[in-house]
This record gives C-alpha cells, sequence and structure tokens, in this order.
C-alpha cells in the first residue's frame, strides 16, 4: 500500500483531493496537513512514501517544503498540486526532485492518472537489479502521461480504450494482442484493433519479436507523449 499525506492550505480541497487519493486502489491517505510547518512536523513522525503538496501555503510554499526534504534527507516522493502556472515555479519544482505537477483545477480522471503512473514507476523501480536502454526508457517515461484522451472514431468504446490503457501501463513489457486479450479478457480481435488506433495515435509502441520460424510477432507498449 502506497501511503501519501495530502497538503493544502484549503480543508475543503484537502479534503476532496484525500478522497480522490482513497478511491485509487493500492493508495492510503495517512494524513493531510495545511502549512508547510505541520507537513514537515507530520513527515518527521511518520514517513510517507508520496506527498500530493500544494505551492501556496500560509507559512512557506510548497517549493519551501521540498527543499527542507531534501536538505534533510528525506527521500519521499512529491506531486505538485497547485494553481501555480507560472514557468519559474514548475521548473524550480522540476530541479528540485518533484515526479510530477499537476495544475488545478483538476478531475479525478486526471489525478487517477498521475497516481497510476506513479505506482507503475514503483513497481518497475522495486524490481531492482540492472536495467537496459528499454527499461531505462519506461523508467523516464512512467510518469510523462497524457493531459487527456484522444477522441475516439465512432464504434470505440472510452470504457475498452482505458482496459487496454491500465493493462499496457501495468505490463513489465510489451504485449502481443493475444497477452492483452488473456489480461483483459476482450477477444484477440478486438485486442488488436485498440492496438492499432493506440499506435495511430502515437499512445503505443510497436516492435517485431522474430522466432525461429514464421512471420514475427507484434508487440506492444504503452509511451505517453512527453
Amino acid at each position: 500500500m502506497i501511503e501519501v499525506l495530502v497538503v493544502d492550505d484549503d480543508i475543503r480541497v484537502a479534503t476532496v483531493n484525500a478522497a480522490y487519493v482513497g478511491k485509487v486502489p493500492g493508495f492510503r491517505v495517512t494524513a493531510k496537513a495545511h502549512s508547510a510547518g505541520e507537513a514537515l512536523a507530520l513527515l518527521e513522525r511518520h514517513p510517507v512514501d508520496l506527498v500530493l503538496l500544494d505551492h501556496y501555503l500560509p507559512d512557506e510554499t510548497g517549493l519551501d517544503v521540498v527543499r527542507r526534504l531534501r536538505e534533510g534527507g528525506h527521500r519521499t516522493d512529491v506531486i505538485m498540486v497547485t494553481a501555480a502556472r507560472d514557468v519559474g515555479t514548475v521548473q524550480a519544482a522540476m530541479r528540485l526532485g518533484a515526479l510530477q505537477y499537476l495544475v488545478k483545477p483538476f478531475s479525478f480522471s486526471g489525478l487517477r492518472t498521475k497516481l497510476e503512473a506513479y505506482a507503475t514507476l514503483r513497481r518497475t523501480l522495486e524490481g531492482g537489479g540492472e536495467a537496459g536502454q528499454a527499461e531505462v526508457d519506461r523508467m523516464f517515461g512512467a510518469l510523462s502521461v497524457p493531459s487527456g484522451e484522444p477522441e475516439l472514431p465512432k464504434g470505440h468504446s472510452p470504457t475498452t480504450a482505458e482496459l487496454v490503457r491500465r493493462a499496457l501501463m501495468g505490463a513489465d513489457g510489451p504485449l502481443s494482442a493475444q497477452e492483452l486479450a488473456d489480461r483483459t479478457r476482450l477477444s484477440r480481435q478486438t485486442a488488436q484493433r485498440y492496438l492499432k488506433l493506440l499506435e495511430r495515435t502515437g499512445r503505443v509502441r510497436l516492435s517485431l519479436k522474430y522466432g525461429e520460424t514464421g512471420r514475427p510477432e507484434h508487440r506492444y507498449e504503452w509511451t505517453p507523449p512527453v
């Protein structure tokens, strides 16, 4: 279970964000804080895996909180969740090591996508060992999720497209159409149809796996745009 601290000066917003987090499987909010001082004190007593951090706090900024965490040796991951839109703040957050930056206002699906991508990254990193270039690219791209979904052609279901997306993002590597069908309980023909659509829109990368005989196997992996 991934433990989360939600930090926002607005009590109502913090409650809503915590409720959003609680709806995503694998995540649990352990506490809410409404100031930088309160957040830092909570983290000293009970470190968490992830902080959803507002920038505009009454005593210090969210960037100050991240800076103090890093200076104190805390390795807690941070996703900025804020109305601050200026490029300087975004750049500073990146340089201080924030993993993502979610601009308010946002929907539940926007936050859920960021959290699911974060969970995928954690699973990849927890595997340990050495990484080839493909694995490194996957790690660096894991949190580069699209801000919105493309409009689907007639005859395609957003629910099915989301099912395919989740299966691909949760996979350890590229999947064949049959492997995707087995994971999602779709027919192979339906899985193939959605994979081809997502490949055309740039959301999926196609690679070929050559065997000893016969035609190469088509394999697909999720590659959100950066």
